[in-house]
């Protein structure tokens, strides 16, 4: 159950990422996870993640000038399943990106047009729902020449260039993703922000 896309769920009802995820994020944190499962009596998902000694002291973080808006990337992450949304908005936002969430691409494009904003980054999922992510990444770039451009997918590339019409110059990402896999895209597709 915590192999990607494995799924009990019907066509259309979800993708299976959801425990695949929580799974990535427990080993990352050097935890461990368990599931007791009994027919008739439901499931149980136990989370075992590292605490901190007890001399460790926690100290208030330092304060620091706040960083410019202007100079803070601002990254427009169009994602149709709603956890896996969280997860990477949650990632971002803890690496200090300005984020803006939509669950599709007329909703991605509504944004920017309703509140003109600027994006240096389109993080979107391939397969959504209408529009796919490549026919949104030209669409922001028809707008915003200067956005880059980040696709997440389960297919592999070869998989992508033949199903859907995305731009070989185009940066993908494998799903299901870990935090290091994207910051790792991130200062790829960033360049001048993630030095």
């Amino acid at each position: 159950m915590f192999e990607p896309f494995f799924t009990t769920k019907k066509a259309g009802q979800g993708t299976g990422l959801g425990l695949s995820q929580v799974y990535g994020f427990v080993k990352q944190s050097g935890g461990h996870i368990e599931i007791d499962s009994e027919k008739g009596s439901g499931t149980t998902v136990t989370i075992y993640l590292p605490a901190l000694p007890e001399n460790v002291r926690v100290e208030q973080a330092a304060e620091r000038e706040p960083t410019a808006v202007e100079t803070t990337p601002t990254i427009l992450v169009v994602e149709d399943d709603h956890d896996v949304r969280a997860y990477v908005v949650e990632i971002l936002r803890e690496l200090h990106y300005q984020v803006l969430e939509a669950h599709d691409a007329d909703s991605a494009l509504g944004l920017i047009g309703r509140n003109n904003v600027r994006v240096d980054l389109l993080l979107t999922d391939l397969v959504l729902p209408g529009m796919n992510g490549g026919q949104l990444a030209k669409q922001v770039k028809a707008r915003q020449p200067d956005a880059r451009v980040l696709i997440m997918t389960g297919y592999s590339r070869d998989a992508v260039i033949d199903q859907w019409p995305v731009d070989a110059s185009i940066e993908i990402l494998q799903k299901p993703l870990t935090q290091d896999a994207l910051e790792r895209k991130l200062r790829i597709v960033m360049g001048r922000w993630n030095g």
